[in-house]
């Protein structure tokens, strides 16, 4: 099954796991207790992220470590900057009306 960052990061416990390794290089381990879950699922929830390029394993002597790659998810940022473009626009333009009907309204 191929995977992308959108269904990475859909899951809430994913997110986490992201905001968690962000921070610092974990192991496996180290991420499952934080969190309430099996270390099953934890593991599961890892190896979606290391599928979408989002996270990626590094083998340090007989230790793994978790670290983020960060640049897999500028596609969400650059998704997400379309929209924010366009609001920018309407809200501008809501700006401006209101402004024009504030200046109107004190002439009168």
């Amino acid at each position: 099954m191929r995977r992308d960052v959108f269904q990475a990061i859909a899951d809430p416990t994913r997110r986490d796991i992201i905001n968690l390794i962000a921070s610092q290089q974990l192991t496996p381990n180290a991420v499952a207790e934080s969190f309430d879950v099996s270390r099953q699922a934890i593991s599961k929830h890892i190896q979606i992220l290391t599928e979408c390029g989002i996270i990626l394993i590094e083998q340090k002597g007989r230790e793994r470590y978790c670290s983020i790659q960060p640049q897999k998810l500028n596609e969400v940022t650059d998704w997400i900057e379309s929209f924010r473009k366009s609001w920018d626009q309407k809200f501008n333009k809501l700006d401006n009306l209101l402004q024009q009907m504030q200046t109107s309204k004190n002439k009168k």
